[in-house]
């Protein structure tokens, strides 16, 4: 017999709640925020409807489903199985943060503040759950391309929007950087380190660094098997140079860094607690991910 679908809500610990876990009260937190200019009201009215909105999917799930909740924090020690239907409740972030650890479960997105979100990712209502929730493994959904890092001791990284290469610090990044299918050509640099995204990730850090440069380079659609890289700050000098500084990988083009300082490390998403750590001489690869993010529409 063939186990029920499990409704797995992710949500995240809204400001005010932290807010309180740090000051201790609600006057204290109100008091430290009053000190800098901001009413503590209005972060409140926004946890309240955070709740709100978790409340009702949470009532939305069908009877006969299993349910569990994750926080965000502890998104890299959940177990998601197959029969998964994810329902990602807040911002569009918090579906990127979430789609790595996923393979291949429908993610519905709920935004829990309209007009302040984006919505790019959390597309619906709260009061859609109860329509969507049973029909979410029959539903269309887009299949967003990801990024992926697989270094040569076999760490490797997921993310949706885009990997960040560098120091821990964002200090000078020392590396030698090619393209595999352009013949070996590579080059030594030093930079802030390198950047590779996707078509979600355009609507970002990605897009924001296209558009300082003033790039030709045309920016992939979510769904697009393609991605577009940047090196930020390239420093030239006698040993290092600037000539490969942007460009595309298709689906089966890879870029290669390997390490020229004692420690780098890569990150998907913002996420920096859950980065490879690279060392000296090793080498990683960057290319579009077998894996999409299944994003119900």
């Amino acid at each position: 017999m063939s186990l029920a679908p499990r409704a797995v809500l992710v949500h995240r610990t809204t400001e005010y709640a932290e807010l309180v876990a740090r000051h201790g009260t609600h006057g204290q937190a109100a008091f430290f925020l009053a000190s800098r200019g901001r009413d503590i009201e209005e972060v409140a009215e926004r946890h309240r409807r955070a709740r709100r909105a978790l409340a009702e999917v949470t009532a939305a799930v069908p009877l006969s489903w299993r349910q569990a909740q994750v926080e965000r924090g502890d998104l890299d020690r959940f177990l998601f199985a197959p029969e998964d239907v994810v329902v990602v409740i807040g911002q569009d972030g918090l579906v990127a943060n979430t789609a790595k650890y996923l393979t291949g479960q429908p993610v519905i997105g709920i935004d829990t503040d309209p007009g302040r979100n984006p919505g790019v990712l959390v597309r619906h209502r709260p009061d859609d759950a109860a329509t969507l929730l049973p029909a979410a493994a029959g539903t269309a959904a887009d299949e967003l391309t990801m990024v992926e890092a697989v270094a040569d001791d076999s760490q490797r990284l997921l993310a949706l929007n885009e990997i960040y290469l560098g120091t821990p610090g964002h200090q000078t990044a020392r590396y030698r950087l090619g393209l595999e299918d352009d013949g070996g050509v590579v080059e030594a640099q030093a930079s802030s380190g390198v950047l590779v995204g996707t078509g979600t990730g355009a609507t970002g850090w990605l897009r924001s660094v296209w558009q300082e440069r003033g790039s030709r380079i045309a920016l992939p659609s979510p769904t697009e098997e393609r991605l577009v890289w940047f090196v930020r700050e390239a420093w030239p000098s006698p040993a290092t140079g600037t000539s490969l500084v942007a460009g595309e990988l298709g689906a089966s083009a890879a870029l290669a860094l390997t390490v020229e300082s004692d420690r780098l490390i890569a990150f998907g998403d913002g996420i920096e607690t859950d980065a490879l750590q690279l060392t000296w001489g090793q080498t990683v690869r960057l290319g579009v991910c077998g894996q999409r993010l299944r994003l119900v529409g």
